[in-house]
């Protein structure tokens, strides 16, 4: 199964293995919303932890389904959105266990959850600029300061993990071998707490938050459809399919 979910101890664990780079198609991200929701609506439930077998965490979306299916832009941009505002609203606090590349809709995952642990090799990275989309900032505001947030959308540069962990986005950065066992150990600390403590705790902590991450997206969704309508949103996506580069302009 691409997407698993198992519960054991009162944690909840997520799985993502979706070959070759856990890229989503509009299907799947549609799908992800209802397995986040109902596990972390679960009593026996008291944290839920999201992880990723293979090649990297989340290579985001599936641009070749993009390329092929145009059409479809719309509903996997709801899917998009309704995953993270799950991850956001869950019942529960949400740990995310990130390695190797944490792209686009990972960030999105990433930004909307409660804590993120990281592999040494991890990076996270938002090249929308340069795939003709835009979004992810709406989340990675939730990570990281401001500047480096738009230093990073500019470029569509990569932030290592190391350096997430010193601006204070990531919990703690461990070895890659260690992060099943540090991701659930972490995990397993938040499981041992009262479960009416924890949903009150994650409520009354979106409630303070001074911007609605959500809403932001929404937002921030909308000039993401601007862009796809653009011709040079076309030619970024060609490149990407064709070359794995960004396009010239």
């Amino acid at each position: 199964m691409p997407i698993t979910c198992t519960i054991q101890d009162r944690i909840a664990e997520i799985v993502f293995d979706v070959a070759p780079v856990n890229a989503f198609d509009s299907e799947t991200w549609n799908s992800l919303p209802a397995i986040i929701s109902e596990a972390a609506r679960n009593p026996e439930v008291h944290c839920v932890l999201i992880r990723a077998e293979g090649r990297g965490f989340c290579g985001g979306v599936d641009i070749k389904e993009m390329q092929a299916h145009p059409e479809r832009i719309p509903l996997l941009n709801r899917g998009n959105y309704l995953t993270f505002k799950a991850i956001h609203e869950a019942e529960v606090p949400v740990v995310v266990a990130v390695h190797k590349f944490v792209i686009g809709g990972g960030i999105g995952i990433c930004g909307a959850s409660d804590t993120i642990i990281a592999a040494d090799d991890a990076y996270f990275s938002l090249p929308e600029i340069d795939r003709g989309a835009m979004g992810g900032a709406s989340h990675m505001s939730r990570m990281l300061p401001l500047h480096k947030v738009r230093a990073a959308f500019f470029t569509g540069g990569n932030i290592p993990a190391q350096e997430a962990y010193r601006l204070g986005a990531v919990e703690m950065v461990v070895p890659r071998d260690q992060l099943e066992t540090e991701a659930r150990v972490f995990a397993a600390r938040i499981a041992g707490k009262s479960r009416k403590a924890l949903v009150i705790a994650k409520e009354a902590l979106n409630g303070l938050e001074a911007r609605d991450v959500d809403r932001g997206y929404r937002w921030e969704q909308g000039f993401t459809l601007e862009m796809y309508m653009h011709e040079d949103s076309q030619k970024s996506r060609d490149a990407f399919v064709e070359t794995g580069k960004a396009a010239s302009f």
